[in-house]
């Protein structure tokens, strides 16, 4: 029988707001444990929360971005359970009315346009912190009790592992761009549990539904989806028994291990929180975030490809980061040569930051702002080979020069002499100079062997320091090594 993949995923993402979500405490990560609490985000007798107005925009910013609904009126609920890190033993969350619902992701996974329903992104605070001691005491920081969450919750739609990884990548990429979140999953700002389980559409069965909980990178995701749906068709050809519920990924062993068994919505039982009045936003409101959307990534490589004429690979690296995107633009628009640009981003500048960045998965690390050089520096560096002025070899030479003492380009060109040997006269002497020195290397390329060329050419720039202009030795070369 054939067993259809179906897996859905939830994706908290921690808000970037100053405050947490019901009271004033700072949201920043780290501190000193339990610093940054109060009685509204410990839960303490006779304290009220009050919803942060930021993080209420930012979820409905989001949900337009996906092509979400925005509820003329939501509440949010109590969900009951009972954890150390939980201290009011319940935590404010939205279950039968989210502020958005009805969305839709579309991801380009190998070519093929794959549709993702979003089913709501709604509001909740985030839990505190286990902290579990080497001689077997557990700790608990409640710094981060009551910071702001966004819940992204999609349908069952994925069918692979590797649409789950695009999903998660776009999907990131987005929040960035609306700067709702910087979902760093190093830090906690972005965790995803996906529901795993296969469905056989011939007779309708089904195999119980297994969450795995707080994945902290995608790569982790990627495997423990894929793994488990291969636990689960192994499970199915051997009769193994399967329960409903909550696994953990193992990193060390490339495993999912049992947690609990899943609990349901009845589990936690569910109901209005007496302390909070509904949410309505307005449809002024609604509309004014709606207007103030940014171009999104999708919308922005489409329109690198159509305005400046760059292949979908340039397209998309220069589409990852927002910021990396709008320096793109900035040295195209001062050099009139988008490829040249484009080239020179996606290379050297983004090589530099590289070096630089050496962060975890899913990191912002070092990101363009720390750049040294401003858009017109690169524009300049551009402009100078093009005037035949530089080799590109060269200008990569200025161009780490330029990053390590801030001068332009073209001062760097003067004041160092790494101008372009151009004059004829100059030329022609060093290219008789290197056919004289390499008789072996002529005699094979009069003979037939054109990769010969390349000895002479190498002895010519290492004479001159790579500072000859590679056209014009060339040229010289061929014209001297063809006459009778």
């Amino acid at each position: 029988m054939s067993w259809r993949p179906c897996v859905g995923l939830e994706v908290h993402a921690q808000l970037r707001t100053d405050s947490k979500m019901f009271c004033s405490c700072s949201s920043d990560f780290g501190g000193e444990p339990n610093s940054r609490c109060c009685p509204v985000c410990l839960g303490l007798p006779g304290s009220l929360p009050m919803p942060n107005r930021q993080a209420i925009e930012y979820v409905i910013k989001t949900g337009l971005a996906l092509n979400c609904q925005v509820a003329e009126r939501c509440r949010f609920a109590r969900k009951n359970y009972f954890y150390p890190d939980l201290p009011k033993n319940y935590q404010i969350s939205q279950y039968d009315e989210p502020l958005t619902h009805g969305g839709y992701m579309d991801l380009d996974v190998d070519g093929t346009t794959v549709h993702i329903r979003v089913r709501r992104a709604h509001l909740e605070e985030d839990t505190g912190k286990n902290i579990h001691l080497p001689d077997g005491r557990s700790v608990v920081d409640y710094n981060r009790c009551g910071v702001p969450l966004m819940e992204v919750v999609t349908e069952p739609d994925f069918t692979t592992a590797e649409e789950v990884r695009v999903y998660l990548t776009t999907l990131r990429q987005v929040l960035r761009y609306l700067a709702v979140s910087d979902a760093d999953m190093e830090k906690g700002q972005m965790r995803c549990e996906p529901t795993v389980n296969l469905i056989n559409d011939e007779t309708g069965q089904r195999t119980p539904k297994v969450e795995i909980k707080n994945l902290n990178s995608i790569r982790s995701v990627f495997e423990a989806v894929e793994f488990e749906l291969d636990r689960q068709r192994d499970a199915i050809e051997t009769g193994e028994q399967m329960w409903q519920e909550t696994r953990r990924w193992d990193e060390n062993h490339g495993v999912t291990a049992t947690m609990r068994r899943k609990e349901t919505a009845d589990d936690y039982m569910y109901f209005p929180d007496p302390d909070l009045v509904p949410l309505a936003p307005s449809r002024e409101w609604v509309e004014r975030v709606r207007k103030e959307l940014p171009e999104l990534p999708a919308e922005r490589r489409h329109r690198f490809m159509e305005e400046y004429a760059l292949p979908l690979y340039d397209a998309t690296v220069l589409t990852e980061e927002q910021t990396v995107a709008e320096y793109f633009e900035a040295v195209a628009h001062v050099s009139g040569d988008p490829k040249a640009s484009s080239n020179w981003v996606m290379g050297e500048v983004l090589r530099h930051l590289k070096e630089r960045r050496g962060g975890p998965e899913g990191s912002p690390g070092v990101g363009i702002a720390d750049f040294p050089l401003p858009p017109g520096y690169v524009a300049e560096l551009i402009a100078l080979v093009n005037e035949g002025l530089i080799s590109s070899t060269i200008a990569k030479d200025v161009f780490a020069r330029s990053c390590e003492d801030r001068r332009t380009p073209r001062e760097i060109v003067e004041q160092d002499g790494l101008a372009q040997i151009s004059d004829t006269g100059e030329l022609e002497r060093i290219v008789d100079e290197a056919i004289a020195a390499n008789p072996k290397a002529v005699e094979d390329f009069r003979g037939g062997a054109e990769k010969a060329l390349g000895a002479m050419v190498g002895y010519i720039m290492r004479a001159t320091q790579g500072k000859a202009n590679p056209q014009k030795i060339n040229d010289l070369l061929r014209s001297r090594l063809t006459q009778e």
